[in-house]
């Protein structure tokens, strides 16, 4: 299984973020996660800034493959810009970009004021504008009158000779079901195998990427705290993650989840073999690809303890 770093732009600023990449591919990770978000989930997270310049910003310093984890190409911005960037951060990257694309949620897509659709609604807008994006690759000019999306003579001139890869994430069956039609592959960040094995049945060997977090810290008291302070919205259970509408909103909602929840949840402290532990349970429910995010201000230890603890023991 390929171990991969994940950058999360919710927590740490653009300078933090190049600094984890360089670092990463210094440590050995084989590739990187970067999400793409207007607001944190919370305001302790405290960044957001726009990953398409980050990602510009990476592809001078790293050399290591980029997936954006993921985009909503939907609501907030339309699907024709979203080829736009794609195909310039893809020639920037030289080719080493994937595009993860996902149906959304209203903490980002909500801020221009319009209806927060149906998840079914979603699903669809995000299949019309795959279709779109990929026509908009093809660099010859688009005129495109569809259900949710119109497009007049577009065309987009940066994209490298192979357009990109699209990955669709999916948290729920339907939304798994679209990912194993319109994707090249699939995103997750459960070790769940059943979602997993419903995409592999008709995916036809296309490949699936996991995330995951780790709270690395000298102890795991420590790194528990800096979880539950950081990243209690990893608790939240259902669909809250998809409808709640503000940083506000979140903060509310997780004054529900427990400091006992996020220890029984979350990896923390600096022993490799708790570590290994999770990698090995995506390894287990069949995921090709892992990406591992750090919750906290150890990061630049966390990324060196892996290239020194734990990637050379991941097969």
């Amino acid at each position: 299984m390929r171990i991969g770093y994940f950058l999360s732009t919710e927590e740490y600023g653009p300078a933090e973020l190049i600094a984890q990449a360089r670092a990463a591919e210094e440590a050995g990770f084989e590739a990187l996660w970067i999400s793409d978000h207007f607001h944190p989930w919370n305001n302790e997270q405290g960044n957001s800034p726009l990953v398409w310049s980050v990602i510009g910003a990476i592809s001078q310093v790293c050399k290591l493959h980029v997936t954006t984890a993921v985009t909503c190409p939907t609501t907030r911005v339309h699907p024709a810009v979203i080829a736009q960037a794609a195909g310039t951060s893809a020639e920037l990257l030289e080719g080493r970009f994937t595009l993860g694309v996902g149906t959304g949620e209203a903490l980002n897509e909500s801020i221009l004021g319009g209806p927060w659709p149906t998840a079914d609604v979603r699903l669809e807008m995000l299949e019309e504008a795959v279709g779109l994006i990929r026509e908009l690759w093809k660099g010859e000019v688009v005129n495109h009158r569809g259900r949710h999306y119109t497009v007049e003579h577009a065309r987009i001139y940066n994209v490298p000779d192979v357009p990109p890869e699209i990955f669709v994430s999916g948290f729920g069956p339907k939304a798994v079901d679209l990912a194993a039609r319109i994707g090249d592959g699939y995103i997750s960040t459960s070790p769940d195998p059943e979602l997993l094995n419903r995409f592999r049945a008709s995916a036809d060997g296309r490949p699936a990427q996991a995330g995951a977090k780790v709270a690395y810290a000298p102890t795991k008291e420590e790194g528990w705290e800096h979880a539950h302070r950081l990243w209690p919205n990893a608790g939240l259970p259902g669909e809250l993650a998809q409808i709640l509408p503000t940083p506000e909103h979140f903060e509310q909602a997780t004054e529900l989840v427990t400091m006992d929840s996020t220890r029984d949840s979350v990896v923390a402290g600096d022993d490799p073999e708790d570590h290994l532990d999770q990698v090995r349970s995506y390894a287990d429910a069949g995921y090709d690809e892992l990406y591992l995010a750090n919750m906290g201000p150890h990061y630049l230890e966390m990324i060196d303890f892996y290239g020194k603890h734990v990637l050379p023991k991941v097969s």
